[in-house]
């Protein structure tokens, strides 16, 4: 069943980019020692029984209340499923992550989207009740978007709220050298904080690169290597995700919005806006009014 889980197409989900999972009953599809590689980030609780597999070299032997994070990418061999299994599992992309992060959870969390290796942690009894209790409510609003009744302020406030929790735990329990990183993670962290901070106004490779003291084609190339996606694209998400948060509220012009955002008028703004997302900025507006109405 893990492999089913860890590798399933987030793209074809009622909220793109996210799955979430609470399993009461674990059942083995996932043949003994048959490797696999993990297609998503995933972040697994385990509530009971024990679970065993390898991610790269490491063998982790997981029992209730120890919470892992599985890198996408990572190479994984089940090992072994004993007693009543049951687990919380959540998987998303990162260009969900871009979409509905607040901007200081987006900056903290940097380091579970470039981090290549699995960190496990045996949480205390009531860290294990707040984070089991925010993998219930993202899990449930997950079941409201099935049924075409779906609030995405409340999905946005959750998400960011477990991820505020989870930098909390990692914060509390692991050393400071458990936190390390390689020199390639660091400049791509560091890019991925710059752009935080400065997608608004600055949208070159160039900007970037400069700001960080290399070339453009060796940032490119050490970001693309650790995110699996060229700085442009990164960039590109990043105006999208902001343009979308300033189109939801219909009290800013789009002319306004396309100022903000340092286009040279309302109608590049509008070409470049339609081009990554199918949708003029007004028919974005429009359609969010609408699905504001039906709830």
């Amino acid at each position: 069943m893990i492999k089913e889980l860890v590798n399933i197409e987030l793209k074809d989900l009622p909220i793109v980019g996210l799955d979430i999972r609470i399993i009461k009953k674990y059942i083995v599809k996932t043949s003994f020692n048959e490797s696999f590689t993990v297609n998503n980030l995933s972040i697994l609780l385990i509530k009971s029984g024990n679970f065993k597999f390898q991610l790269k070299e490491a063998i982790q032997d997981l029992t209730a209340r120890d919470l892992i994070v599985i890198p996408k990418n990572s190479f994984c061999t089940l090992l072994e499923v004993q007693e009543k299994l049951q687990l919380f599992l959540i998987s998303f992309s990162s260009e969900f992550a871009v979409e509905n992060c607040l901007r200081k959870e987006l900056v903290d969390s940097f380091y579970f989207f470039v981090r290549k290796e699995s960190m496990k942690i045996a949480l205390e009894e009531k860290d294990f009740s707040v984070l089991s209790l925010i993998y219930k409510l993202i899990y449930y609003i997950n079941k409201d978007a099935k049924r075409n009744c779906f609030d995405f302020e409340l999905q946005r406030i959750s998400f960011n709220l477990f991820l505020h929790e989870l930098r909390f735990i990692y914060s509390k329990y692991t050393s400071e050298t458990l936190l390390n990183f390689s020199r390639k993670e660091s400049l791509s962290i560091q890019f991925l904080t710059t752009l935080a901070i400065h997608c608004k106004r600055q949208h070159s490779v160039s900007f970037y690169a400069g700001a960080l003291f290399v070339t453009p084609g060796y940032l490119n190339k050490i970001v693309k290597q650790v995110t699996a996606k060229p700085v442009k694209i990164l960039i590109v998400e990043a105006i999208i995700a902001e343009a979308k948060n300033l189109l939801e509220d219909s009290q800013f012009p789009i002319v306004i919005i396309a100022e903000e955002l340092e286009f040279s008028n309302a109608s590049s703004f509008s070409v470049f806006f339609k081009r990554y997302t199918s949708f003029t900025p007004s028919e974005y507006r429009s359609n969010t009014i609408e699905r504001l109405k039906s709830r």
